[in-house]
């Protein structure tokens, strides 16, 4: 729950940070710019993710100085996924950005996201239409994102930015594990959240080197057929294994019943059917095991809107 004190910020800035000590003074530097400049009533947590850089002391460093500055250091590389649930675990403000720490989101943006969230906008993704990073990332990066948006409806020009814009209604709901981040917005879209996306200025690279590689694309595929399994029937699994049962068991009967009358006993035909019927039955209990995992979950298998009686939270 956000915190109740009078002095609790409008806007927390989640930054996820991975060996990115020459970035950070200059990035803070900037944020506390952009405060001055519109007047933002905010916070910065800083989730050191592992960082082998002395990242860690220049966060320190940032926070003695500057009281708005929070610091969270993981024992060692989660991934970002983690370091963003644990900024929003701690987040105080009624809306989040969250930005890179390579200095590549530019903080003068924030005002544009928060106009977007006033707006009714529950979850802001940047799309940095002029991008500042070599063809061999941006190709495929184009290629990602048609394809995210074409399997799961949710059509956004970027779904991997690292800039985005959140009520917390959204990031309080909308979990996060493994890579999943780069989901969020298909995830938000799938609990009924309201999603857009604001053109982004975006900027080359100043220090360090880009952490991301050909092996993120052939997880974020792996991830996407995840996400989109989730969003379609993670909620009743034995929709889906039910249907992949139902038809392996159909042909697997067919074949057995053709082969056993047609050769006048056991054939290739008829040992084909058995298999097919045997791996419907193995496939259609999966689903009836994911179905009593997902109904003992803690979670609220639904979305609330709004609730009416209860005493206010003092």
């Amino acid at each position: 729950m956000p915190d109740p004190s009078p002095d609790r910020p409008a806007v927390s800035l989640v930054v996820p940070v991975f060996n990115e000590r020459e970035s950070l003074a200059p990035l803070h530097a900037e944020i506390a710019a952009t405060a001055a400049t519109h007047a933002l009533s905010l916070e910065v947590i800083f989730v050191d993710d592992g960082s082998r850089d002395g990242s860690w002391d220049v966060i320190k460093e940032l926070a003695a100085a500057d009281p708005r500055v929070r610091g969270v250091r993981f024992r060692r590389n989660f991934g970002k996924a983690a370091a963003l649930n644990a900024g929003f675990q701690r987040a105080r403000g009624d809306r989040a950005i969250t930005l890179d720490a390579d200095l590549q989101d530019d903080p003068a943006e924030i005002p544009n996201f928060l106009k977007q969230l006033d707006a009714g906008i529950d979850l802001v993704s940047g799309w940095k239409k002029i991008r500042h990073d070599p063809w061999h990332k941006v190709f495929p990066s184009h290629v990602f994102n048609a394809m995210v948006s074409r399997m799961t409806g949710v059509h956004l020009h970027d779904h991997n930015c690292g800039m985005k814009g959140y009520k917390r209604e959204v990031f309080e709901e909308v979990r996060l594990y493994g890579e999943m981040h780069r989901f969020v917005p298909v995830l938000a879209a799938a609990r009924g959240f309201q999603v857009g996306e604001v053109v982004i200025h975006h900027r080359p690279r100043r220090f360090g080197y880009s952490k991301y590689g050909w092996r993120r694309f052939v997880r974020g595929f792996l991830d996407l057929l995840t996400v989109t399994y989730l969003t379609t029937h993670g909620r009743r699994p034995v929709h889906l294994f039910g249907s992949w049962a139902l038809i392996g068991g159909l042909l697997g009967t067919v074949a057995f019943v053709v082969g056993f009358f047609w050769s006048a006993g056991v054939s290739g035909l008829t040992v084909c059917g058995l298999v097919l019927i045997l791996w419907a039955v193995l496939v259609y209990l999966h689903g009836l095991e994911a179905e009593l995992i997902i109904s003992n979950r803690t979670e609220d298998p639904f979305s609330v809107v709004d609730t009416v009686g209860f005493p206010a939270v003092g």
